[in-house]
């Protein structure tokens, strides 16, 4: 009889131990502006926890229409507030589990430039042939570069001159190939990515747009995807976050 005993409690051990041990997998809908920092995020939380780490990276609006519509993500890391807060109130994801990991921060990118003195003078002189920005019906980073233009009364002179990537990311790839000669884009761009050739960049002020607050939702509460909100708000991620140039709630 003990001898069958403690066969049972090593089979019930086998077959627990493998649900307990084995990584999991998070799958992640990424605001494209966010994707690269998130990239060296994923590979610090893999190497810490063993769980996988899948990104889809886009739109932050065309993400909010795929999990409205049954998408199957774990967590989404949106570059405004706005629709996690829409899909909250909408009963998709789990309540309570939102929060801001990042600000974002505006810049004008000027490829061709050794300097710029001040970003309004050089849009308002406009010799430029294409500025750049994200798509405002799409993009929270359009939203912030369409109000930096209306705040400078240029929003409407400068129509035609303006290319609209689907996001920011795009917005971004149209000044680093030479199809825009400037671009607001974001920050994180800048010092993450490759700068096509010399060039010179402005950070644009906090209080010419709504403050580009990014804010993630927990939309399965798997333990892989619980176990990354987690670090997300750990001090190491943090401090990977803040290097590649964005803020944080209450330091930006």
């Amino acid at each position: 009889m003990p001898g069958s005993r403690f066969l049972l409690a090593a089979l019930l051990f086998v077959f627990l131990l493998p649900v307990w041990a084995t990584p999991g997998e998070v799958r992640i809908a990424v605001a494209a502006n966010f994707a690269p920092t998130l990239r060296v995020l994923a590979e610090d939380f893999s190497a810490d926890t063993g769980h996988r780490v899948q990104i889809s990276s886009g739109s932050t609006g065309k993400h909010y229409a795929q999990i409205r519509n049954g998408a199957l993500f774990d967590v989404f890391l949106a570059a405004d507030s706005a629709r996690p807060t829409r899909l909250e109130a909408e009963g998709i994801g789990i309540p309570g589990s939102r929060f801001t990991y990042a600000v974002g921060r505006l810049v004008l990118w000027v490829p061709g430039q050794t300097g710029i003195d001040r970003p309004q003078d050089y849009l308002r002189n406009a010799r430029f042939r294409h500025l750049a920005i994200a798509n405002p019906r799409l993009a929270p980073y359009g939203v912030a570069a369409q109000q930096v233009l209306e705040t400078w009364q240029l929003w409407d002179r400068l129509q035609e001159k303006l290319v609209r990537g689907e996001n920011v990311a795009q917005a971004y790839q149209f000044v680093a190939t030479g199809n825009a000669q400037s671009g607001l884009v974001a920050l994180s761009q800048l010092l993450q990515g490759d700068r096509a050739g010399p060039g010179a960049f402005r950070i644009i002020p906090d209080g010419l747009h709504t403050p580009i607050m990014q804010d993630a939702l927990l939309l399965r509460s798997g333990t892989a995807a619980q176990a990354f909100l987690k670090y997300l708000r750990s001090e190491s991620a943090a401090r990977l976050i803040r290097n590649a140039g964005y803020g944080l709630p209450g330091h930006s």
